[in-house]
């Protein structure tokens, strides 16, 4: 068991079973009254964050999470296949753990995946990746509807807002947060 002196940024903490990565934490000694340690917690699976309190001394449960490089190799069912760069170990995850990051999801694209006691938490991408547009309608000059967009597919299957210029064929940086497109590349 650690104490709340062990809590830092990226810290992941055991409560009640559940998993949470400390965001901020803030050490507060008031004029009166005992010493405590304000944090923001995220939980590591839903995304979660709540604000908790603790005392001075208190003793909290520290797990260890490893975050290693991993490659995307190809998706089997409703799991999806990952090869460790370092040891060439491969490793089936469930579509709920890889969530959203799904979408920008390409062949031999590299990732960041977190384990506990060798069960993978979540995926993590790049802040963007580029992918190529595979279908998109002709923009139409003077069509200010939607603001200038239309909708376009990229090559992983997932639909994005495009401006209008944006043709078939053309390769886009997209954040892998937000799914917003971000501007074209230029091979």
């Amino acid at each position: 068991m650690a104490s709340t002196s062990d809590i830092r940024n990226g810290v992941v903490l055991n409560i009640d079973g559940q998993l949470w990565n400390v965001i901020e934490f803030q050490h507060v000694k008031p004029g009166k009254g005992g010493a405590f340690v304000r944090t923001k917690l995220k939980n590591v699976v839903t995304g979660k964050v709540v604000d908790r309190t603790y005392n001075a001394g208190a003793k909290i449960d520290v797990e260890n999470v490893d975050r290693r490089d991993y490659q995307y190799l190809y998706r089997d069912g409703d799991a999806f296949v990952f090869m460790d760069t370092s040891d060439y170990d491969q490793v089936s995850i469930p579509a709920t753990v890889v969530g959203d990051a799904a979408n920008f999801l390409l062949e031999n694209q590299n990732a960041t995946v977190a384990l506990n006691n060798g069960n993978p938490l979540y995926v993590e991408l790049p802040a963007s990746v580029v992918l190529e547009i595979t279908y998109t309608e002709p923009g139409v000059q003077g069509d200010r509807s939607n603001a200038g967009t239309k909708p376009a597919t990229v090559e992983t299957g997932y639909e994005i807002q495009v401006p209008l210029f944006v043709g078939m064929g053309t390769k886009v940086k997209v954040d892998t947060r937000t799914g917003d497109y971000l501007g074209r590349v230029n091979d």
